[in-house]
């Protein structure tokens, strides 16, 4: 076989050919500027949630336990002062970005991309003999932005949400393999065996939600996974190969069974259409189907004393209904309360805010918030599962007072949302509303200056050692 041919994917014309072509031969000055500019801003993003996570309760537990197995190594766990193996890192630093539900995700491809992407690129980055520049670091942070939601895509999106599995870390393997790969160099037939070991480590179930731990942890498994994916293929172990449209075992097949998986989304556009533009921000701390809720709720604050409510009525499309409302039980967990649209509605309504302050132990178990919940009915429209897709998270909150008076809020997308995008300078805001809180100003500017002038920087050691020194608990 000539090297030409060794370098190949198995059918360039496939959709699963086509996307590892596209990554290997993807480079900086293809991109549009503003969707660089953009992809800066999401990583400055994913490491505030990390700074903000890494000394949260059950962040300390899983750093404990995963130390523990695993034991010292090269790569840096944010905000602890701790070095470990890459793939412990990557499951650590995973587990801190998404360890408070304020970290981005994709809106019509459920999955929160920094908390794949920078825990395998870190751990990546910690591997070659020599660091990768920035500019590297940034452009691999691309293909990963534009790979997870294709791939979600392919199974149209919220309707793995819909049946219970945890849609990010089915769908995010491949983000953090095409990362890591593209960061390794790796040519087409090497990332086409990426993507097959990646999707072969596809898994999450999404009752994780109610009271478990672990939820905060499955981005950061998907992301050691496809740390594992990029290193076994480099190292010249296959994968399966054309993974997206085998017919039998691949990638599709089994997770699409039952509803009509489309392997041509994966390359619609691609290098037209940016997904990297629609990821959303968040600006609360909750599951981001509650978003417009909590919007809504905070609209109300406006006309209505929460004293004086005496019932809510939410209504919401399937996709929220489904992962984002069951009776709650109290005290419910700091989780349960971040994915539960009657505690996150209640909180708003009390508060006027949903951060950090909302899922402290006293604040779980206040009487007023559950008072509120307890008036809490919420409602499915079916409807909305046919109407247009701006339409799909779409969230009516009313509240009738003590009087008989009924207030009425909608919110068909949130802020955040791509139609009403956060701006960069609201995110950077908002990382410095995270950052400040658990470290000096001084440390987090120099971690935004590193940040946002990316691809100038020599050596990607630097910002890694402004991510080590330990943090503050943020709920201490």
């Amino acid at each position: 076989m000539t090297a030409m041919h060794q370098q190949a994917t198995t059918d360039p014309d496939g959709p699963t050919g086509r996307l590892a072509t596209w990554i290997a031969d993807l480079t900086l000055d293809r991109v549009p500027q503003n969707v660089v500019e953009r992809a800066k801003h999401l990583l400055l993003d994913g490491l505030g949630c990390a700074l903000v996570g890494a000394q949260l309760p059950w962040s300390r537990v899983a750093t404990d336990a995963v130390l523990g197995l695993e034991g010292p190594g090269d790569t840096v766990v944010i905000g602890t002062g701790h070095r470990t193996s890459a793939p412990a890192a990557a499951v650590l630093n995973g587990t801190f970005i998404q360890g408070f539900e304020l970290d981005d995700f994709h809106p019509l491809a459920p999955l929160h991309s920094c908390s794949l992407l920078i825990p395998a690129l870190l751990s990546t980055t910690s591997a070659p003999p020599q660091p990768s520049t920035g500019a590297e670091f940034l452009l691999a942070a691309i293909a990963g932005f534009e790979v997870g939601p294709r791939v979600g895509y392919t199974l149209h999106g919220t309707q793995m949400l819909d049946r219970g599995w945890h849609s990010g870390s089915v769908f995010g393997t491949h983000a953090a393999a095409m990362a890591s790969g593209k960061l390794r160099g790796l040519p087409p037939a090497q990332l086409e065996d990426a993507l097959g070991l990646a999707g072969t480590q596809s898994a999450g179930l999404m009752a994780a939600q109610y009271e478990a731990m672990s939820k905060r942890m499955h981005h950061g498994l998907a992301a050691r996974n496809g740390f594992y994916a990029a290193g076994l293929a480099a190292a010249g172990y296959t994968g399966i190969k054309r993974v997206f449209e085998r017919e039998y075992g691949g990638f599709l097949s089994v997770f699409g069974e039952g509803h009509d998986p489309d392997a041509s989304l994966l390359t619609a556009q691609l290098g037209q259409r940016w997904e990297t533009s629609t990821i959303v921000v968040k600006c609360y701390a909750a599951m981001g189907g509650l978003l417009a809720a909590i919007d809504a709720a905070r609209k109300l604050r406006n006309s209505v004393a929460p004293m004086d409510i005496s019932k809510i009525d939410i209504t919401v499309g399937e996709t929220v209904y489904k992962h984002g409302w069951w009776t709650p039980e109290r005290p419910l967990t700091p989780i349960g309360a971040q994915m539960n649209i009657g505690y996150a509605t209640a909180a708003a309504l009390l508060d006027g805010n949903v951060l950090p302050e909302q899922f402290t132990p006293a604040r779980l178990d206040s009487d007023d918030i559950w008072s509120l919940i307890a008036a809490t009915s919420v409602h499915l429209d079916e409807s909305l599962a046919h109407a247009d897709i701006s339409q799909w998270f779409r969230t009516d909150v009313a509240v009738t007072t003590r009087d008989g008076a009924v207030h009425h809020a909608r919110v068909v997308q949130p802020h955040g949302a791509p139609t009403d995008p956060v701006t960069n300078d609201e995110l950077v805001a908002k990382f410095h509303s995270l950052a400040d809180r658990v470290t000096s100003r001084g440390r987090a500017d120099a971690i935004e200056r590193a940040v946002l002038a990316l691809e100038d920087l020599d050596d990607t050691n630097h910002l890694i050692d402004l991510l080590a020194d330990p943090v503050a608990g943020a709920l201490d």
